[in-house]
């Protein structure tokens, strides 16, 4: 039996505590946003919030967009190709990165999926390892190989490889733990080993996710690959620091713009990239 709206709104005027939430259940509530406001205003506070800062660095702010525009062009090829190095350079130490972090990452990943160890103190101790991991910020461990490797690429493709191997092996782990067991069974009824079921039920499922979020953490380390060069890991983040160092802005501006245009082609190849693939498994199945 289904009551209409008039019905509902006349039981409302009749009981109008029976709608209402339980008292200690608005009390939880009413506690929870005087703390989430308390909060909110002592960061304001602490962190010196006021309307003047505000206005004086919109205005600083200002001039420096000012000395942007007109944004600089290179007028000779040794300028420019120096560039498109750096530009390059980070492309590079981008994709070294992502791809060792996924060579290493993707076999690490089983030790910490339910569903092929099922050993659970090696399941977690191997979760554990990956969290370890991944609490290392990829900026950090740019400054840190920098002073064990020295300044340049190797630096910053180390960075980013140590912290994808955490982000992929729980990435990877959790993506192979919810895969179907169909056709697991159904190969394992066929006679088929552990690896085989491994290879010809588990992969098959979970090889377009997989590669999905590869590219799409690739497109994330092309921009964190720009903040590593900035610290001395290569690529066009030095030049843009070196750039906006001197106070050079003009050139600063174009090279951000380039830096926009490259992610933008990226994104948008990698895009097409998934779909295909997206597609092809679909219609495999």
């Amino acid at each position: 039996m289904s009551l209409t709206l008039d019905e509902i709104e006349a039981a409302k005027a009749r009981l109008p505590l029976a709608f209402k939430a339980p008292l200690s259940l608005r009390i939880k509530r009413g506690a929870l946003w005087v703390g989430f406001i308390g909060l909110f205003c002592y960061c304001l506070w602490a962190f010196d919030f006021n309307p003047a800062r505000i206005w004086n660095g919109l205005d600083r702010l200002g001039t420096v967009l000012g000395f942007m525009f007109p944004p600089h062009i290179w007028d000779n090829w040794p300028e420019f190709s120096e560039i498109l190095k750096g530009l390059g350079e980070t492309l590079s130490i981008a994709f070294m990165g992502t791809l060792l972090g996924a060579i290493i990452g993707y076999p690490l990943s089983f030790l910490g999926a339910k569903n092929i160890n099922r050993f659970t103190f090696l399941r977690q101790a191997a979760r554990r390892g990956f969290d370890v991991i991944r609490a290392f910020e990829t900026l950090i461990l740019a400054l840190i190989f920098i002073r064990a490797f020295g300044l340049g690429p190797l630096a910053g493709i180390l960075a980013i490889a140590v912290s994808e191997i955490g982000t992929f092996a729980k990435m990877f782990s959790e993506a192979t733990e919810n895969t179907s067991e169909k056709p697991v069974e159904g190969v394992k009824a066929s006679g088929g080993s552990r690896i085989q079921q491994i290879r010809f039920a588990i992969a098959p499922q979970v090889n377009p996710v997989i590669l999905s979020f590869l590219l799409y953490q690739f497109e994330s380390n092309v921009r964190s690959g720009t903040i590593l060069g900035i610290v001395g890991a290569g690529g066009i983040g030095f030049l843009l620091s070196d750039r906006i160092s001197a106070y050079k802005w003009d050139e600063a501006w174009s090279i951000i713009f380039l830096i926009i245009a490259m992610v933008y082609v990226i994104d948008h190849l990698s895009g097409l990239i998934r779909q295909r693939i997206t597609g092809k498994f679909e219609g495999a199945k």
